[in-house]
């Protein structure tokens, strides 16, 4: 197996990297298909950083299906309102034993494991008025029936002027933490930005006696003007709604990143959102069973920005069955070094269709410069060395084709596809021509 050349730096470091089930399975992915693509992470991509594998939305709903959510679902609770894995999907999870087995598994295999989750408490717990674990609350007396998601119907909000709200969290997290989850990824966080429920479940985190780490989403409303509370509560965030494969999408998150990108770093991570690569659209909530419509340059240029901005990267496709050449992009140890050890990523240019970035790398020498093209045809670019942060005796090296580029020592030529990108590493004497 190829391994980077150099080591990669502690993951507290650098932006969490996995699969994540959401744009193959939707709301049904099992227990089967987790294993497969944890195994096929553990197997070709853990070396590379890729080592979170994370269940998304509904794991708990038994009636499932893909293109949307059933009203009033038959969610799996316990005794205490707490979500338990839908067994006729998840087997191991039988007799009470949660995610308990699959999560030892994807241990096992050198990975660490994730949910996703809902703010607030299940609707029907409330209507059942199910007990709060350790208290004297039940859980209509801890919920806000005028908070609720506009996209799906399972939970309410919690009334954090209630002592009884803290406690849910509490227990639901401990759970979480019994089972050997490593990553949380709560939604409904920040449409409208819910601040009490964000720092309620970073206290629960706090108190569960296990390291995890919290990403919250959608993004919709989410703005810099939140970053200090984000940084001190979440590892990540997103800063958009669902991103799927076409290139409006990918093209709307240049002026995000360009905002966003400067903050990067070990205090927290601004999300780009999954990579719609590969094979997706499975059983999902968006599109039929397909391999991703993002041209093959499209996702060149989808993730050189993810990986100069320093995106948190999330696989969405099934990884078993992406083609080989969607992997090995996956796993472009050149390219991925920006992740890793850029530094400082920031636009420097927007000017028609061509938008330049730079950043730098943690040894003190090398930088990095991207080049993309928004155009929808084919187009050329003379690129003064000045304004991609590089020098008259430069190497210039283009990452994804592992090449160096000539230069007059004065600026590169760059032809670009319709949507292309091109990476480069700068730092190092050119050789004699």
């Amino acid at each position: 197996m190829n391994r980077p050349a150099r080591p990669l730096p502690d993951r507290r470091a650098r932006p969490p990297m996995g699969w994540n089930s959401w744009d193959c399975y939707g709301t049904t992915v099992t227990e089967q298909e987790v294993l497969a693509n944890a195994e096929f992470l553990g197997r070709r991509m853990l070396p590379f950083g890729w080592d979170t594998v994370v269940v998304d939305i509904q794991w708990y709903e038994p009636t499932a299906r893909a293109h949307g959510y059933n009203p009033d679902a038959p969610l799996v609770l316990d005794a205490y309102g707490r979500q338990l894995p839908a067994p006729g999907r998840f087997p191991s999870a039988a007799g009470g034993a949660g995610f308990g087995p699959l999560a030892a598994r994807v241990h096992a295999l050198g990975l660490r494991f994730g949910v996703h989750i809902m703010r607030g408490i299940p609707r029907r717990a409330v209507a059942a008025r199910l007990p709060v674990l350790g208290t004297e609350f039940t859980a209509d007396e801890v919920a806000d029936t005028s908070s609720v998601c506009p996209w799906n119907s399972d939970n309410y909000g919690l009334d954090h002027g209630s002592p009884g709200a803290q406690a849910y969290y509490d227990s639901q997290v401990a759970q979480f933490a019994a089972w050997g989850v490593d990553f949380v990824k709560a939604d409904d966080m920040l449409f409208p930005y819910h601040e009490r429920e964000i720092a309620a479940y970073a206290r629960a985190i706090e108190r569960c006696g296990r390291p995890i780490e919290l990403s919250l989403s959608p993004g919709t409303d989410v703005s810099l003007a939140r970053l200090d509370h984000l940084r001190e509560n979440a590892t990540m965030w997103r800063v958009c709604d669902d991103l799927w494969d076409r290139w409006a999408d990918v093209e709307a998150q240049f002026a995000r990143m360009a905002r966003w990108a400067p903050w990067q770093g070990a205090g927290g991570w601004a999300d780009a959102d999954m990579l719609p690569l590969g094979h997706i659209g499975i059983r999902a909530e968006r599109g039929e069973d397909r391999m991703s419509a993002l041209t093959r340059d499209e996702q060149i240029s989808l993730l050189t920005l993810w990986l100069i901005s320093r995106s948190p990267l999330m696989m969405g496709g099934d990884l078993p069955t992406s083609p080989p050449e969607t992997i090995d992009l996956l796993t472009h140890d050149e390219a991925l070094a920006v992740l890793w050890h850029g530094t400082g990523g920031r636009e420097v240019l927007r000017e028609g269709d061509l938008v330049l970035w730079t950043a730098r790398d943690t040894d003190g020498g090398t930088r990095y410069a991207a080049v993309f093209s928004t155009s929808g045809a084919a187009r050329r670019f003379h690129v003064p060395l000045g304004s991609i942060g590089a020098r008259r005796q430069d190497r210039v090296r283009e990452l994804w084709t592992r090449r160096d580029t000539p230069h007059d020592g004065h600026r590169i030529t760059v032809d670009l596809p319709a949507h292309g990108a091109a990476l480069y590493r700068l730092g190092e004497e050119r050789r004699q021509e």
